[in-house]
C-alpha cells in the first residue's frame, strides 16, 4: 500500500524559517540594503532567496501522494500531477467509503479521491484531518 506524505503547514517551523529566510534574502539582494564591492553578491544572495522560495513551493512535486493544511484548508494531492485546494470552511460534508473520499462543498461542487491504493491508516487520518478542521472552523 502506498503511504501519503502530510504536512501541517501551522506547525512545521522548519518550513516557516525556510520561507521567511528565503524573504529576507529576496529584500536584502533586491534593494541592496548592504552595499558590497562586488555587484554579483547581491544577485547571488537574491538568487539564494529564489531558490529557497523554490524548495518550499516544490514539496508537493516530491511525493506522489501529498496532504498539507492549515487552519484555512487542504491541498490534496492523490495519484495526480496537480493537487485540489479546499478551504475548510465550504466544506459541507465529507464521506469515507469503500476507499473513496468524497468532499461535498456548500456549493455543490462534489470532489472525489479515489483512495483504493492508500493505506488505510493514511486514508482515516486524512478523513479526520478534513473533518476536525471543518467543524473548527464552523464553530
Amino acid at each position: 500500500m502506498k503511504r501519503i506524505h502530510f504536512d501541517n503547514l501551522s506547525k512545521n517551523w522548519f518550513l516557516i524559517t525556510i520561507l521567511i529566510l528565503s524573504i529576507i534574502f529576496l529584500l536584502v539582494g533586491i534593494f541592496e540594503f548592504i552595499p558590497f564591492e562586488n555587484p554579483k553578491i547581491n544577485k547571488g544572495i537574491s538568487g539564494i532567496g529564489f531558490l529557497l522560495q523554490a524548495l518550499f513551493f516544490s514539496r508537493m512535486f516530491w511525493y506522489k501522494n501529498y496532504v498539507e493544511w492549515n487552519k484555512k484548508g487542504v491541498t490534496i494531492r492523490i495519484n495526480s500531477f496537480l493537487g485540489k485546494s479546499i478551504m475548510f470552511e465550504n466544506i459541507k460534508k465529507t464521506e469515507l467509503d469503500d476507499q473513496k473520499l468524497v468532499i461535498t462543498q456548500r456549493n455543490g461542487k462534489i470532489f472525489t479521491f479515489d483512495l483504493k491504493e492508500i493505506a488505510e491508516s493514511d486514508s482515516k487520518k486524512l478523513n479526520e484531518i478534513i473533518i476536525k478542521n471543518t467543524i473548527a472552523n464552523n464553530v
